[in-house]
């Protein structure tokens, strides 16, 4: 029986590939997060002072990469734009993860009126376009990060529910459940000591996808003028701000931002679908 029940555990089994593309991925997602967490101790100016003199000032010794319309140094804003750019995917990734793993896995496993319910509301929200309900909740709620990271994760969640519920089905099937329920485990039991930790690694690697969608869609707001507030430095809030820039023949202020959030989905979506293919073999 003991041989039965024992089941490595998912993540035990997800080793990172040696692929150059991936590896080159996961140093550059590494090396955003870094400055993401160290940016308040390593910016060379202020990000927030204003300094008209210096206004759309070219790169120097001094300003490496330049100056906003408002003199504001272009590197200090882009390091610390990268808090609140990853802070806000940070969120939705794990407020839609947390809630989608719950309903999937009380749907999967309950079944019955429960599933169904579940299923259809989340079928019900995945109708709704993300974009649209995050403008309508700004509207009512005002501008900040809360609003759209709170519709953005309700727009996401279906995404990880029906994943869920599919992964945790199958589960449900094997001989290793049945074994460990016939021993007396409850549910409760069966489902966070085994089932979840098995199916972590699909879930993981959707995950991390949705990540690289969710700074997209939030920079995209901030585009809009519908993110964070106007001096908050934020890479999506960078490029509204640099459209005057542009005009005026400067667009390194908003063309840098660009090539931060592009790089950065990019990556986020590479890492994630090489762990998804990666567990995908290992289970075949």
């Amino acid at each position: 029986m003991t041989a039965v029940l024992t089941r490595r555990p998912g993540l035990a089994r997800l080793r990172t590939t040696r692929s150059p593309l991936h590896l080159l991925c996961l140093g550059f997602v590494g090396l955003v997060t870094a400055a993401a967490l160290l940016a308040p101790w390593i910016v060379p100016y202020d990000p927030h002072a204003v300094d008209l003199g210096n206004a759309l000032a070219g790169p120097s010794a001094a300003h490496p990469l330049g100056a906003d319309a408002a003199g504001r140094d272009t590197l200090s804003r882009l390091l610390l734009g990268a808090r609140t750019s990853l802070l806000g995917p940070l969120g939705v990734v794990l407020f839609s993860t947390l809630a989608g793993i719950a309903i999937g896995t009380a749907a999967a496993w309950r079944g019955g009126w429960l599933d169904s319910v579940l299923s259809r509301s989340t079928e019900l929200v995945f109708a709704f376009p993300g974009m649209l309900l995050a403008i309508l909740i700004i509207s009512i709620h005002g501008e900040g990060l809360l609003a759209p990271v709170i519709a953005l994760s309700l727009a996401y969640l279906p995404y990880v529910s029906r994943l869920t519920r599919s992964l945790v089905l199958a589960e449900r099937a094997r001989p290793y459940v049945s074994g460990y329920r016939v021993q007396g485990h409850s549910a409760l039991q069966i489902c966070l000591r085994h089932i979840l930790p098995n199916i972590a690694p699909v879930v993981l690697a959707q995950s991390t996808i949705n990540f690289g969608y969710a700074l997209m869609d939030l920079a995209g707001l901030s585009f809009l003028g519908l993110g964070v507030p106007a001096l908050t430095p934020d890479w999506g809030r960078m490029v509204f701000d640099g459209q005057t820039a542009i005009q005026h023949g400067y667009p390194l202020s908003a063309v840098l931002p660009c090539v931060f959030i592009v790089l950065t989905v990019v990556a986020f979506n590479v890492v994630g679908e090489r762990w998804a293919d990666r567990v995908a073999r290992r289970d075949r």
